[in-house]
């Protein structure tokens, strides 16, 4: 299939890294293997731009380059990634209507709330029409999944569990044994979180960890906090850090993607408690990595750790729990190995992206097959 392929929030490449820009990079490596010609059409983004209307020129500019280029090579499908209301799609619709050909969107998000904001208001009209002209919307959370439901038909939804490429993410025994000599662990049990260090819930997700380190080391726990990540608040969260955990506490900075295994191979436990996560590609990671993980179930960790099975899950209400789950995995090794194998187990057979984008791949043609049905018609 011709498939032009939009991201309006971040386009590939770009110099922000994050979960979702990833999982966008998957989806269009995935459909290129599939022998499709897949076509990023377009860099513009749309994040905030209705708070800056003297740029909708650019939209009806690049609308007019798309429909122009195609015009004589019709495509068979687009599919936008990811639609919301900072970044609604404003090429997909207009432009497949314009193609005459199906419009799809792999993780359209849907959230009433924002209707009652004067300044996300404009916004949210923006992508619920996208929503609504959409043939087909993916999405690869359940909450979304709810929400989008009560806006479309059923059969006008399909949930794809969130993945990553397993073969990436393995347990490592001797990046393990490297690592902790490195880390000098000297008997010490290795907890480890990463994050963005971004003012707002990841900082307070990081301090959380810490608090939680903090208070188990004054139980007598004997603990190394490894941190992986940066970013604006980096020298706030070493300060924080440095001062409840002295020399118990290390952080190695942004780990590129291709090495993260061997840090994870290198810990016992991970933890981030997650608050309002969407998802959390590092719950996926951890696991695939072998790494029980500890997190909050208000958010989107539930997506990925399947509670007393592959980790802990707690109610934010509750974050006691939180410190109570990691000092379990702390106190057991055998429950630490049973976990770290079945972690491993459900990542291979519950989020592996690519089986799951077999899914889009389907749906995909099938919507071309009935389309070009109709049209022969």
């Amino acid at each position: 299939m011709k498939i032009p392929y939009y991201m309006p929030f971040k386009p590939l490449g770009h110099i922000n890294p994050s979960g979702d820009l990833i999982t966008g990079m998957e989806l269009y490596e995935f459909l290129a293997a599939q022998q499709h010609d897949i076509d990023l059409v377009s860099r513009l983004r749309s994040r905030w731009l209705y708070r800056r209307p003297w740029k909708l020129l650019n939209v009806a500019l690049e609308r007019k380059r798309i429909v122009k280029r195609f015009k004589s090579q019709k495509p068979d499908i687009w599919l936008s990634y990811h639609s919301y209301y900072k970044a609604p799609d404003l090429l997909g619709p207009y432009c497949s209507k314009k193609l005459g050909i199906p419009y799809t969107i792999f993780q359209g998000i849907y959230s009433t709330k924002r209707k009652r904001n004067p300044v996300t208001y404009p916004g949210f009209l923006m992508n619920r029409q996208a929503l609504l002209k959409a043939d087909l919307v993916f999405t690869n959370k359940r909450n979304d999944e709810l929400n989008l439901k009560r806006l479309l038909p059923q059969d006008r939804v399909q949930y794809i569990a969130p993945g990553l490429k397993p073969e990436q993410f393995v347990f490592d025994l001797v990046s393990r044994k490297a690592l902790r000599e490195k880390w000098a662990t000297a008997g010490r049990r290795v907890v480890m979180t990463t994050a963005m260090f971004r003012p707002g819930v990841k900082t307070i997700g990081v301090k959380k960890v810490i608090d939680s380190c903090a208070e188990l080391m004054a139980s007598g726990y004997k603990i190394l906090l490894v941190v992986i990540g940066d970013g604006i608040n980096r020298s706030v969260l070493e300060q924080e850090g440095n001062k409840k955990l002295g020399n118990n506490i290390l952080f190695v900075g942004k780990v590129p993607r291709a090495e993260l295994y061997r840090y994870y191979s290198g810990a016992d436990v991970f933890a981030f408690p997650g608050i309002q996560e969407s998802l959390g590609m590092v719950y996926l990671e951890a696991q695939s990595s072998g790494l029980p993980a500890v997190a909050f179930h208000n958010w989107g960790a539930k997506e990925a750790i399947v509670h007393e099975t592959t980790g802990f899950l707690s109610d934010a209400s509750e974050p006691d729990q939180f410190v109570r789950d990691i000092a379990r995995l702390l106190d057991n090794r055998q429950l630490r190995i049973d976990m770290r194998e079945a972690a491993k187990n459900h990542i291979r057979q519950h989020h592996d992206s690519k089986r799951n984008f077999q899914e889009v791949n389907k749906s995909l043609e099938r919507l071309r097959l009935a389309h070009t049905g109709a049209v022969t018609e």
